[in-house]
This record gives C-alpha cells, sequence and structure tokens, in this order.
C-alpha cells in the first residue's frame, strides 16, 4: 500500500455519504502526500561503520603510526628507486646518470632501512661484527618485549621488507625476457640489498622472540611453578617458538 493513496480511497466506508461528509465538515484528512523524488535527490550521509573505515588511506596510516616521518622514508627510497628505474629510460639519456641514481637510491634505503627504519618502527637492528681471531659473526639488537611496537609500524615495515623484493624479482625477469642485459646489474644489486634486509630482520626477530621465550620460561620460579613446573613451562615454550621460527 502506497503511503502517498489516501485512507479513504482505499477502505469502503459503510455510509455512500461518508466520503461527502468528511470531505465537507474537514474532520477527517487523508495524510499528506510525498513527493518520492525529494528522499531520491537527498545524498544519503556516509557514515563510517567501522575505525577501520574512518582511518583509512596513506593519511590514516600516517596519523596512526608513531613514526610517521620514519614510515614516509622507508616506503619514499624503495618507490623512488623503482620508479627511477622504470622511467629513467624515459626522461634520462645517459645510461650512467640514471644508474648512478638508482644505486645511490639503493643505498641509502638499505642504510635507512637497517638503522633507522627497523630500529624504530619494530624495535630490531641487525649488523655482522667480526672478532679478534677474524671469524664474522651475525649480531642481533631488540627492543624491550615490555615495549611493543606500534601495530601500524610493525605491519608497514614487514609489507615493505618482504614485498619489494618480489617487486625487483619481478623486474629482473622482465630484464630477461626483453633482453635488456644493460639494467641487470642494478636489478642484482638491488635484490642484495633487499634480501639482505629481509633475512637480517627476519633472523633479528625470531632471536627477540627466543630471547622472549627465554624469558618466559625463566621465570617459572617467580610464578610459583618449582623447580618442575619451571622446567616443564621451558619446554613447553622452547619447543612452541622451535616448531614455529626455526
Amino acid at each position: 500500500m502506497s503511503s502517498s493513496t489516501p485512507l479513504f480511497e482505499t477502505i469502503e466506508a459503510d455510509d455512500p455519504e461518508y466520503e461527502q461528509r468528511t470531505s465537507a465538515t474537514g474532520n477527517i484528512n487523508p495524510p499528506p502526500t510525498t513527493n518520492p523524488g525529494l528522499n531520491s535527490t537527498r545524498p544519503a550521509q556516509q557514515l563510517a561503520s567501522t575505525p577501520g573505515d574512518a582511518e583509512s588511506g596513506i593519511a590514516g596510516i600516517l596519523r596512526q603510526s608513531a613514526h610517521p616521518l620514519v614510515l614516509f622514508f622507508l616506503y619514499f627510497f624503495r618507490l623512488a628507486a623503482i620508479t627511477v628505474y622504470i622511467l629513467c629510460g624515459f626522461f634520462i639519456s645517459n645510461y650512467v646518470l640514471s644508474s648512478v641514481i638508482v644505486v645511490v637510491l639503493l643505498a641509502m634505503d638499505f642504510w635507512n632501512c637497517r638503522n633507522v627504519a627497523g630500529r624504530r618502527l619494530v624495535g630490531l637492528r641487525y649488523w655482522n661484527q667480526v672478532d679478534d681471531d677474524g671469524e664474522s659473526y651475525w649480531v642481533f639488537e631488540s627492543r624491550d618485549p615490555s615495549r611493543p611496537a606500534n601495530p601500524i609500524d610493525s605491519k608497514m615495515f614487514w609489507i615493505a621488507v618482504y614485498t619489494f623484493p618480489l617487486l625487483w624479482l619481478a623486474l629482473l625477469i622482465v630484464s630477461f625476457l626483453k633482453f635488456n642485459l644493460s639494467f641487470v646489474p642494478i636489478v642484482v644489486l638491488a635484490l642484495v640489498f633487499n634480501v639482505t634486509n629481509a633475512i637480517g630482520f627476519t633472523y633479528a626477530d625470531r632471536d627477540a622472540k627466543q630471547k622472549w621465550a627465554n624469558n618466559l620460561a625463566s621465570s617459572g620460579w617467580g610464578m610459583g611453578m618449582g623447580g618442575l613446573g619451571g622446567q616443564i613451562l621451558t619446554g613447553v615454550v622452547k619447543n612452541s617458538v622451535g616448531r614455529v621460527f626455526g
């Protein structure tokens, strides 16, 4: 039943003179008609149903980040290196100049990711150290587990660490398919830098989780577990971490 149809036109009156009486006296009036076109022309107000809808896009990510400037430069150097590599043939005719620009951007990204972004965004750092005997080994640093990283910073950092090596690998495949071998050394260098950071931070993250598991297991006495309970907890935690991260 349409709301625009008067009530006395849809219900038949018992008295034949009912319609005339009600129209003459004005005691019963039909409901006001509405123009359906008015509702269709009024735009519906879009409200965010979830907090994620309200904070979306690059601006939302930077607002939620604890270190927006660090996060910005992490993606800036990586995107700039790929962009210059792809577009250098259209704007720069000098092969040496374009190669130098890409290599400089890759070196800046490698240093920034290892020494600044990793330490500030996820609390991880790694480097290779040589002892007095001439043997080299990896050193990993991690933030105190009581100070967890910002979820947005952590998510965006790991996306950058694992996504860009795949992009450079795709560019390497394209270079071979197009027989454009002159830029292959640049792509190989980019892969070395990106894969090194990916492997280094993966091992640093695993080392941090292993230390956290050891600290948690060693606190069995403090939790009142006793000697046997502490040993059981140590074994369970170490085995669990080993299966997941090892």
